[in-house]
């Protein structure tokens, strides 16, 4: 089974006293304890930011391990890559990102990994990175259409309630035609899709939501998913 799990805002950085998308991410493997790699390349592997991931997952029943681009702590990138049970993308700069992984080659291993069952999973740029577009602050000041890995059909807007041009911005966006319909969500909000179908919307916030957003004779319609609260789970 092919699994992605675009994570709109939340996780370990963003939240680091509720751990409930991380935690819901780790259950998600076929194995008692999973193996999980954090790629920060999109923040240009930021030393504070693996530290906290490092921070946060040796609490968490996992093997956690990172992959640098920048620092190169590999010998065989591919196999370095397959030997994963999980791989978390972090956020920031999604053309940067994406320009990287298409020189060392990682976006044809990323697919590859897809495609053997490894679990991909990520946060804002790591998140519409899998989409065919997605909502992007890389380029300038203004937000703006870029195209992601194409893994998931149509578009990605991370951040939805989290900054205020978001949901304008993507409505523009598509009301002009300019990115294809998709999905809109919410910070601590996770889309988890299973073999190319969304499958489940969970959150780490009692109100957060995640939406559908499509376009009719220029008029664009948001249609709230259905959500579930991981906080009502028992832990």
């Amino acid at each position: 089974m092919r699994q992605i799990i675009a994570m709109g805002g939340g996780g370990f950085l963003m939240e680091p006293d509720n751990l409930l998308l991380d935690q819901y991410i780790l259950s998600q493997a076929h194995t008692d304890v999973p193996k999980i790699c954090f790629i920060p390349t999109a923040s240009g592997d930021a030393d504070n930011y693996i530290e906290r991931f490092y921070e946060t997952f040796n609490k968490l029943t996992c093997d956690p391990f990172h992959l640098s681009l920048f620092s190169p702590n590999f010998i065989d990138l591919k196999a370095y890559v397959l030997q994963h049970d999980i791989l978390y993308v972090g956020g920031g700069n999604t053309r940067n990102m994406l320009s990287l992984w298409k020189e060392w080659g990682l976006d044809t291993i990323l697919k590859e990994a897809y495609e053997k069952g490894v679990i991909l999973a990520g946060i804002s740029a790591g998140s519409l990175c899998w989409f065919e577009e997605g909502v992007t602050d890389s380029m300038n000041d203004n937000l703006s259409k870029i195209d992601g890995l194409g893994f998931l059909t149509g578009s990605n807007c991370p951040h939805y309630d989290g900054e205020s041009n978001r949901r304008p911005s993507y409505h523009e966006l598509m009301a002009s035609g300019e990115i294809k319909e998709g999905y809109a969500v919410d910070d601590g909000v996770a889309l988890h899709f299973k073999d190319e179908k969304l499958s489940a919307s969970v959150s780490s916030r009692a109100t957060a939501k995640a939406y559908a957003v499509n376009q009719k004779e220029k008029e664009v319609i948001e249609r709230e998913l259905p959500m579930n609260y991981l906080g009502n789970r028992k832990q």
